[in-house]
């Protein structure tokens, strides 16, 4: 099999053979991202506090601490977390089997040894029934190899994700991890604001401060809500949603809305068996996006940037889901 086969399949993910691997794994990340929460200056959007894909795992931007450059990363590949500093200090903790309180204990004695203000929030986000990070004994199992093959996941869902990026002229988020909701997301903007949420908490109120129009990548696991996905998938909502949105027909016989979760969904399993899943997962994500837009009235021409003639484009491969329109 050549290095293009190889790079072409995309590898199986069942969360009931990770599951706990895969919660452990979130509250690591959020030990990690509340650092950044901590330290970095606010973005819009909270863009600040996510995390990125790197080709080890998944990294922090430049935190900038005391005049000095922090720098994280989850080596899902030597399964290390690799703490950098711009003095040339490096040091790293090894990701095995360990309670959050163990991994949370030692995370912050070994920031203070090399002098950075550990103090961050010990309470995780946006999953029901939290326990602090310093008192939790429940979360301890880690599988490396489950875990780096959810790694060889997010890269190909990135390099997908990243592969929308060109086709859009508006403001764009980059393809960010966020540690809260342990998912990869790339979002879109129509440039207007949007219509303030009553009753909403300080950080919705800055997610969806404009309309958006979002895509990404989930494992499944729990909502904040409770609701409970047995399945990893790919996502697509606009907020605010408009009118006819839930109701459209985005051309893929294996994606539906979901009213659980308010977005349309597509099965990782069935992007996995297509013969080009990247395509597929830029189609579907193009798609929802058309609707959204068109449905919301977005100034499409504006935002769009039209193919120039002759310019390379991505591969024209359907999906085996996807019927073209009549």
């Amino acid at each position: 099999m050549n290095r293009a086969e190889t790079n072409s399949i995309w590898p199986e993910l069942p969360l009931a053979s990770w599951r706990t691997t895969r919660d452990t794994l979130h509250m690591w990340t959020q030990i990690v991202g509340k650092t950044l929460l901590a330290h970095c200056p606010i973005q819009n959007h909270w863009w600040h506090t996510a995390l990125r894909v790197s080709p080890r795992g998944l990294v922090s931007g430049s935190v900038l601490v005391d005049g000095r450059t922090l720098g994280l990363e989850l080596d899902l590949v030597d399964h290390v977390l690799m703490i950098r500093t711009s003095e040339g200090r490096e040091t790293g903790m090894p990701l095995i089997p360990r309670t959050v309180r163990s991994f949370y204990k030692e995370y912050v004695s070994v920031l203070r040894a090399i002098d950075v203000d550990a103090h961050i929030w010990t309470m995780p986000v946006e999953i029901p029934d939290p326990i602090r990070f310093d008192q939790d004994d429940v979360h301890c199992d880690y599988d490396a190899e489950w875990a780096h093959r959810f790694w060889q996941v997010l890269r190909r869902c990135d390099a997908a994700l990243q592969g929308l990026a060109s086709s859009f002229v508006g403001k764009q988020s980059p393809v960010h991890f966020f540690w809260g909701s342990f998912d990869l997301a790339a979002t879109r903007f129509s440039g207007r604001r949007a219509t303030p949420r009553p009753g909403a908490d300080r950080v919705t109120r800055e997610a969806y401060s404009h309309e958006v129009i979002s895509f990404g990548f989930w494992p499944g696991g729990t909502t904040p809500t409770g609701v409970w996905v047995d399945e990893p998938l790919f996502y697509a909502y606009a907020a605010p949603e408009p009118a006819g949105f839930r109701d459209a027909n985005v051309q893929f016989s294996a994606a539906r809305f979901d009213d659980r979760l308010g977005e349309f969904v597509l099965p990782y399993d069935a992007v996995r068996a297509t013969l080009d899943p990247a395509a597929t997962v830029r189609d579907f994500f193009e798609t929802v996006y058309a609707t959204g837009a068109s449905l919301g009235h977005w100034d499409r021409a504006s935002l769009e940037r039209v193919p120039e003639r002759g310019s390379v484009s991505f591969p024209e491969t359907r999906s085996a889901f996807h019927s073209p329109a009549p």
